[in-house]
């Protein structure tokens, strides 16, 4: 078990790491900047490290006697940097944005499904009625 733990934290850390080095290659194509090979590992070892402490911070949360993890919880952790939180809060509030609509467009779909049923149903018209009798 440990060892499966293990061979994923460097499988994480180098997917980390191979990020890192793409989004330092784009701002220093946009920019015309140089990074190095150890700029670049630094960079992506810090973030690893950031991380590893955020997922600590948010599974530490659990002492709210709660099983989950809000978007409240996270955008509670990334309050210290105000681009990040500016971030966060944008996405959270597009999703549930987004789940709202969902939500309308399935209630629209289900009310009219429901309409199709009553509408197939043939009512019975007076003359058909007195047939009967």
């Amino acid at each position: 078990m440990a060892a499966l733990c293990g061979a994923f934290l460097q499988r994480l850390r180098a997917a980390v790491h191979y990020t890192t080095g793409c989004l330092c290659q784009d701002v220093a194509e946009d920019k015309g900047v140089v990074f190095s090979k150890q700029t670049i590992a630094a960079i992506s070892e810090i973030t690893f490290r950031q991380c590893g402490t955020s997922q600590r911070q948010l599974l530490g949360m659990g002492h709210a006697k709660r099983s989950t993890i809000t978007s409240e919880d996270v955008k509670l952790l990334a309050r210290r940097s105000s681009s990040l939180l500016k971030y966060i809060t944008q996405k959270s509030e597009e999703l549930a944005s987004s789940n709202m609509e969902q939500k309308e467009k399935k209630k629209k779909s289900s009310a009219a499904k429901g309409r199709r049923i009553e509408e197939s149903e043939t009512p019975v018209t007076e003359s058909e009625d007195s047939n009967m009798a």
